[in-house]
C-alpha cells in the first residue's frame, strides 16, 4: 500500500553518508558481569535495535529480506551492500540509502517493504541476550508497551545533555506513540513490533499507523488482535477482564477488608489522590505535613503544590495524565505563594500514577528522590519520614557509605598521584644526573659511578690516542681578549664534540688549545685506529671553516699513536677519567712532532690503518729522527703524515665526508658485534 506519511527523500534533511553517532547511544559505564548476566546495557542494545539499528543489523535483515521476497520485488537486491564497505566506513548512513533506493524503485511499495524489513530485523537479530532483554519487559503485550515507555524514559536520562521529547509513550490500551525525526524508522518499527508480538507472546496482531495531529514527528500505533497461535496459552492482548483473586477471603463481609484513610496515609506517606478536576482529595502523611497548613488559604488544586517535571511535554490535564500512567512520574514540590520559610521547595518525588476507574481519580505513589542525608535534612525531612518498606532508606544510607568510601578513594588517589609525581621528578633528576655523568665518563663507568660502585684502574691494550693543538696559539692569545679566545675555541670544539659522537670515541680532556680523544677503552674493535684517524682528518677539514679574531685561518697539528694504557677515575671532588702510561706521553710527542694542518701517525697506528684499504699517506716517509726519543723503534720504522681517505667503492672525486660515511656504514655492524 502507498504510505501517505512517507516523506520523499528530497523533502527530508538528508543526512550525510558519514554521520555522527546516533543520539540513541547512551553512555553507560560497563560493569564487570558474567557473560550471561542481563544488564541495563543489554536493554539499551535491545531498544536501539528498534530506534537506531546498526548498519550490520540492517545488512543482516536486508540479506534475509532479499532471500524471501526477491521474487516479488527483484530490484530489492540493490539494497544489499558489501560488508567490507560497512567496515571501511563505520559511520555510513545505510538507512538513508535504503530509503532513497526504495523511493526510486517503487514508492507505492516502499512502506510495505520497510515493514517487512523491520520484521526481518527482529527475526535475524533478536537472539540470545537481546531476546532475553525484550522478554523481561512484560508477560503480555500491554505490559510490554508500558515497560518500553518507562525503560526508554530511564535510559534517556543517562544522557544529561538530551532534552528532547523523543521515544515511546504508551498512551493507553493497545496504543503506542513513537516520536522520531525520520519516518523510515517509524515504518521499520511497525514491522519490528509485529515480529516481536509473534515471537514473545505467540499472538498475531494488526498494527495501524497514523500521524499524531499537529506534530509530524509523532506516530500513533493502534494494535488489534489478528489471530492467536493455536495449541498455545492464550494471552490477553488489549482489554483484559478484572483479575480474579488467587486466594479468596474466608470472610464474605466486605467490611472486614476495609482500611481507613489514616492507615493508608501512614503506610504510604508520599501519595496523593486527585479527582478529575485535579483537586487533591487525599494526602499521605509526608505531603500532609508539608502542605496541610496552607490548603485552607490556597485551595486544593494539584498544580498549586506540584510541578510535573516528567514525563516531558505532559499537558497537566486529567485525560492526558491517564494516558501516561505507564510512564514514571517525577514531580517537584512548589513553594506556596507568599510562604518564604518553605524548606522543601524543589524536593523531587519520583513514582507512579495509577488510574482508579471506580472513582474516576488518580492515585500517585512515590518516594523522595534523594541521594544522601544532606539532601534529606536540607529539605526539612527526617529518616522517619521515609517508610520502612521504601528502598529509599537504604539508598540514602548506602549512599552515605559510598560517599565516605569515595572520599577515602579520592584521598588515596590524590596521595597516589603525589607519589607518582614525586617518583617521576626523581626519575627525571636521575636521568639528568646520569646524562651529565655520560658527558664526563664513558657509559659503563658512568653507570657504575651512579650505583656507587668502586672504579678500579684497568689496563687496556691497543688504545689509539689523538692529541692536537693550534699552531701559534700563544701568539693568537696575545692579540685577542680572553672572551675572543673562548669564543673561538667554543666554536671549534663544538664541531670536534660532534665528531666524538659520530665516531663513538671518548673525549679525554681539553686543556687550553689541546684536544685529546681515545678509542678502544671500553668498546674495543678492530676499527678503533680507523675511527680516530677519520676524526683527525675531519678536524683538519673543520679548521678550514674557522678563523681567528683577526681573520687568519686556524691551523692545527695532530698526532696519533696506538698502544697500551692504564685508565681510571681520579679524585673525589670533580673526578676525572684519566689515561696514564708511557704510550700517553708518546702520543703527545707525536703531536709535538707534527706540522701545521698535518696528521702525524706513529708506526703502530699505521700498522692498524693499512689492514684495510683507503688511507693515503705521503709517498715519502718521514726521517726516523722525527720519531720521539722515548719511542722504542724495534723495527727501524718511521712515522708518516696521513693525507686523506678514499673508500674503495666510491669515486675519488667525491668529498671526504662521503668516503668516511660509506666506511662507517661498513664498520658499524662489525663494531656492534
Amino acid at each position: 500500500m502507498a504510505c501517505p506519511y512517507f516523506r520523499r527523500a528530497d523533502s527530508l534533511p538528508r543526512q550525510s553518508s558519514v554521520v555522527t553517532e546516533s543520539s540513541g547511544n547512551w553512555s553507560l559505564e560497563d560493569e564487570e558481569q558474567t557473560d550471561d548476566a542481563l544488564t541495563l546495557r543489554h536493554l539499551q542494545m535491545a531498544i536501539q535495535l528498534l530506534t537506531a539499528p546498526s548498519n550490520e543489523d540492517l545488512n543482516s535483515a536486508v540479506t534475509s529480506l532479499i532471500c524471501k521476497y526477491k521474487q516479488n520485488w527483484p530490484n530489492i537486491t540493490k539494497l544489499r551492500i558489501d560488508m567490507d564497505t560497512l567496515k571501511k566506513f563505520p559511520n555510513y548512513d545505510y538507512l538513508s540509502d535504503i530509503q532513497e533506493i526504495l523511493l526510486e524503485m517503487d514508492e507505492s511499495s516502499a512502506s510495505e517493504i520497510l515493514v517487512l524489513l523491520g520484521e526481518e530485523l527482529i527475526i535475524t537479530c533478536c537472539t540470545g541476550i537481546i531476546d532475553r532483554a525484550f522478554r523481561c519487559l512484560g508477560t503480555e503485550l500491554q505490559e510490554f508497551l508500558g515497560s518500553l515507555d518507562g525503560v526508554y524514559d530511564v535510559l534517556k536520562l543517562q544522557e544529561e545533555d538530551d532534552c528532547s521529547d523523543t521515544g515511546f509513550v504508551c498512551a493507553g490500551d493497545g496504543e503506542l506513540i513513537f516520536t522520531s525525526d525520520r519516518p523510515v524508522i517509524a515504518w521499520l518499527l511497525l514491522g519490528s513490533l509485529k515480529a516481536l508480538t509473534r515471537m514473545l507472546f505467540n499472538v498475531y496482531v494488526n498494527i495501524k499507523i497514523e500521524p499524531v495531529e499537529g506534530d509530524n514527528r509523532r506516530y500513533r500505533y493502534l494494535f488489534s488482535v489478528a489471530k492467536e497461535v493455536p495449541a498455545l496459552r492464550s494471552l490477553e492482548l488489549i482489554k483484559q477482564a478484572p483479575d480474579v483473586p488467587t486466594q479468596r477471603s474466608n470472610s464474605t463481609n466486605a467490611a472486614d477488608l476495609s482500611m481507613n484513610s489514616t492507615t493508608f496515609c501512614k503506610a504510604f506517606p508520599w501519595h496523593f489522590i486527585m479527582n478529575d478536576q485535579l483537586d487533591l482529595v487525599q494526602l499521605g502523611r509526608g505531603f500532609s505535613k508539608l502542605y496541610k497548613p496552607y490548603m485552607a488559604d490556597y485551595g486544593c488544586h494539584a498544580t498549586t503544590y506540584f510541578d510535573f517535571k516528567r514525563p516531558k511535554g505532559l499537558t497537566v490535564k486529567f485525560r492526558d495524565i491517564v494516558r501516561r500512567t505507564y510512564t514514571p512520574f517525577l514531580i517537584a514540590l512548589k513553594n506556596p505563594a507568599n510562604v518564604e520559610d518553605f524548606t522543601a521547595k524543589g524536593l523531587e518525588i519520583k513514582g507512579q500514577m495509577v488510574h482508579c476507574p471506580e472513582s474516576n481519580s488518580l492515585l500517585f505513589i512515590g518516594s523522595p528522590f534523594l541521594d544522601g542525608l544532606d539532601g534529606l535534612t536540607c529539605n526539612g525531612l527526617f529518616i522517619s519520614d521515609i517508610p520502612l518498606h521504601d528502598a529509599t532508606r537504604e539508598v540514602i544510607l548506602v549512599g552515605e557509605q559510598a560517599r565516605a568510601q569515595d572520599g577515602l578513594r579520592r584521598r588515596m588517589d590524590k596521595l597516589k598521584s603525589s607519589i607518582e609525581e614525586a617518583n617521576a621528578a626523581v626519575a627525571k633528576e636521575r636521568k639528568k644526573n646520569v646524562s651529565l655523568l655520560h658527558l664526563i665518563f664513558p657509559a659503563e663507568i658512568a653507570e657504575r659511578l651512579w650505583l656507587g660502585a668502586t672504579i678500579d684502574a684497568k689496563t687496556y691494550p691497543n688504545v689509539t690516542i689523538l692529541f692536537s693543538d693550534i699552531v701559534g696559539f700563544t701568539s693568537i692569545c696575545s692579540r685577542a681578549t680572553p672572551f675572543m679566545v673562548i669564543s673561538m675555541l667554543e666554536s671549534l670544539y663544538k664541531d670536534f664534540d660532534e665528531f666524538c659522537d659520530m665516531f663513538d670515541v671518548y673525549k679525554v680532556e681539553t686543556i687550553g688549545d689541546a684536544y685529546c680523544v681515545a678509542s678502544g677503552l671500553h668498546r674495543a674493535s678492530i676499527y678503533d685506529a680507523h675511527k680516530v684517524a677519520w676524526m683527525a682528518l675531519k678536524m683538519i677539514d673543520a679548521c678550514l671553516k674557522h678563523i681567528t679574531h683577526d681573520g687568519e685561518q686556524i691551523k692545527m697539528r695532530i698526532g696519533l699513536h696506538t698502544g697500551t694504557v692504564l685508565a681510571g677515575v681520579v679524585g673525589r671532588k670533580m673526578p676525572r677519567y684519566c689515561l696514564f702510561g708511557h704510550n700517553v706521553t708518546i702520543a703527545n710527542k707525536f703531536e709535538s712532532g707534527s706540522e701545521a694542518c698535518k696528521v702525524n701517525v706513529s708506526p703502530t697506528t699505521k700498522e692498524w690503518l693499512i689492514k684495510h684499504a683507503g688511507f693515503e699517506f705521503e709517498l715519502k716517509p718521514r726521517d726516523p729522527s722525527c720519531l720521539p726519543k722515548e719511542f722504542s723503534n724495534v723495527g727501524n720504522d718511521t712515522c708518516y703524515f696521513l693525507e686523506s681517505y678514499r673508500h674503495p667503492s666510491l669515486d675519488d672525486y667525491l668529498p671526504l665526508d662521503d668516503h668516511i660515511k660509506a666506511a662507517m656504514k661498513t664498520i658499524i655492524p662489525v663494531a656492534s658485534n
